[in-house]
Formats: C-alpha cells, sequence, structure tokens
C-alpha cells in the first residue's frame, strides 16, 4: 500500500492580467496539481475579476490588493513590465513570497540588484521564466550539450515578426518591448542556453542592425565564441529561432519545443523544488541580475556605435 502525498500545494498569486497571464501563466497555475493559484491581482478591477473567474480564484486590485495578495500567498508569479515587476519582487521578497519572474527581471542593473538582494536577504526561493530553460525539449538539449566538452563556436538566432507590417500579435500592444525591442525581450532566451553550454560571458561586442535588431559577439570563459541576432522586427519570412552549436564532436542545434504553457509548468515545478530543498535554481534572481548587465551592456555599446 503507497502513502498518500500530504505535501500541501504551494499557494502561488498571479500579479498581471494581459495576454502573457491570460495565455500561459494563469492556465498552467490553475492546471498544476501541486499548486493552488491564490488570487489574481490587476491594475483594472474587470480584468482581474475576468481573469480570476476563469480559473476559480479570487481578484484582487490596487495597493491593498497586492498587499492582501501576498499574505494569502507562499510564492507570486509576475506578469508584468520588467520594471513594474522588480519593485514589487522586492515588495514580495520582503513579505516573504518566493519569486517566480519573468524575463528580464529589469532593464535596469540597480533594479535586477535590488530584487536579487531583496530575495537573498528574505531567504526566498526564485525562478526567472527563460523559455528554453524550462520546456521539457530543450532543457533536456541543454543539459545534454553541457556535459560536453569541446565546443568551438555557437551560432543564436531569434527574431520575431512582431513589430512587421501586417503583424496582429497581441503581444506588439506592450510599450516596452516596442521600446527596449529584442534584445531585451528575446535576449535572456538566447544567453541562458548559450551560458550553460559554453560557460559565462568574459567579453562582448554589440552592433545594431536594421529596426530594432541587435547583434553581439560573445567570448565565452570555456575558449568558446557566439554570435547572436535578435529582433523583433524581421519579415515574417525571415522569422524563427536557430541555436547551433559546433565543436569537436560535430554539430548540435536545439530541438522545437511544446510551447510556453509546458515550459511554464517547469518553472513552477523548479521554484516548488528550490522552495523544497533550499538549493538554489541556476536559473534565479541572481542570475537575473546577470542577464541584465549583459543586456544593459550590449545596449550601451550598441546605442554608442549606433
Amino acid at each position: 500500500m503507497t502513502t498518500a502525498d500530504t505535501t500541501p500545494p504551494l499557494r502561488i498569486g498571479l500579479l498581471g492580467t494581459g495576454p502573457w497571464a491570460r495565455n500561459t501563466q494563469a492556465p498552467a497555475l490553475a492546471a498544476h496539481p501541486g499548486v493552488e493559484l491564490s488570487g489574481v491581482w490587476g491594475r483594472r478591477a474587470e480584468a482581474a475579476d475576468a481573469l480570476a473567474a476563469a480559473h476559480g480564484t479570487r481578484a484582487y486590485t490596487g495597493e491593498e490588493g497586492i498587499d492582501a495578495l501576498l499574505q494569502a500567498s507562499d510564492a507570486v508569479a509576475f506578469a508584468l513590465p520588467p520594471d513594474v515587476q522588480a519593485p514589487l519582487a522586492v515588495r514580495a521578497a520582503e513579505a516573504g513570497c518566493h519569486l517566480l519572474m519573468d524575463k528580464p527581471v529589469a532593464t535596469t542593473v540597480a533594479g535586477a540588484r535590488a530584487v536579487a538582494e531583496a530575495a537573498e536577504k528574505a531567504s526566498v526561493a526564485s525562478v526567472v521564466f527563460c523559455t528554453l530553460r524550462f520546456a521539457p525539449e530543450t532543457s533536456a538539449w541543454i543539459a545534454e550539450q553541457a556535459s560536453v566538452d569541446g565546443w568551438f563556436t555557437a551560432r543564436a538566432q531569434w527574431l520575431g515578426s512582431l513589430y512587421a507590417a501586417g503583424s496582429d500579435s497581441e503581444y506588439a500592444d506592450s510599450p516596452w518591448r516596442r521600446e527596449k525591442g529584442g534584445l531585451w525581450d528575446v535576449g535572456p532566451h538566447a544567453l541562458s542556453v548559450l551560458i550553460p553550454v559554453l560557460g559565462d560571458v568574459e567579453h562582448l561586442t554589440a552592433a545594431a542592425g536594421p529596426a530594432d535588431t541587435t547583434h553581439l559577439i560573445l567570448r565565452h570563459t570555456s575558449g568558446a565564441s557566439s554570435t547572436v541576432t535578435l529582433g523583433l522586427s524581421a519579415p515574417p519570412g525571415a522569422a524563427g529561432v536557430e541555436i547551433e552549436l559546433r565543436g569537436e564532436r560535430g554539430t548540435a542545434s536545439i530541438p522545437g519545443w511544446a510551447g510556453a504553457e509546458t515550459a511554464f509548468r517547469g518553472a513552477v515545478d523548479a521554484l516548488a523544488e528550490a522552495v523544497r530543498t533550499g538549493v538554489p535554481h541556476p536559473c534565479d534572481a541572481r542570475f537575473g541580475l546577470h542577464l541584465t548587465e549583459l543586456l544593459a551592456a550590449a545596449e550601451e555599446q550598441a546605442q554608442a556605435a549606433g
């Protein structure tokens, strides 16, 4: 006879009601067997009410609503612009809540550092949702390639057509994405793959391309180099994601993955494991800070060169 699992569900509140919250985070949290979706907070009461009702939980709004949701939660997930997310993550950590953040943690080094320091001071677990680190297909591929020596170079290209003529994506309405471009939106994804495989970045060169495109040349601590192209304004026919490694054993290309909701469930699992064991996940707030440092340096270089 097996003993029933009596572990209480992890109560996770959701801050944000936009497309990312509606399409990915709320469905993943509500369906997760180890999670209780403890509530949804939004700036607009009608949006919070609708999303909460769709997933059988309570809606919160206003400043007092943030405090109430934090009190009702063991952890919070964020579906907010990065520079709104960062101070609220500090506030959540100070309230004793574990953190499930979106990338980038912030678009300023100071903002990301405040989050990392608050999480460390409060001894709360944290995970930054870089999709490819948590999708089952790609996370397994990353681990496999990281176990292999002899990589010589890599090429990563992540081009979206969010701002191409004729695009009708609801994510195009995001002011921070339009302002910061592909470097900040999809750059964390590419870096979160390259760093665990090739080692940390010890030298970075950046240059601006057409529209919001940014090109990076990276030298890694393993001795390997990589090139990265990032953008959200490519023509639809040019859009796509490719990450290829080349080394002593030949080439390896990242596989496709099922989608963001499945990957987000993996991030929830990672946070729950970090909470249970006290062992930080590699893609935590400290890693999120490092990504922000690299992206800020790249942005400064690209702007100066442009």
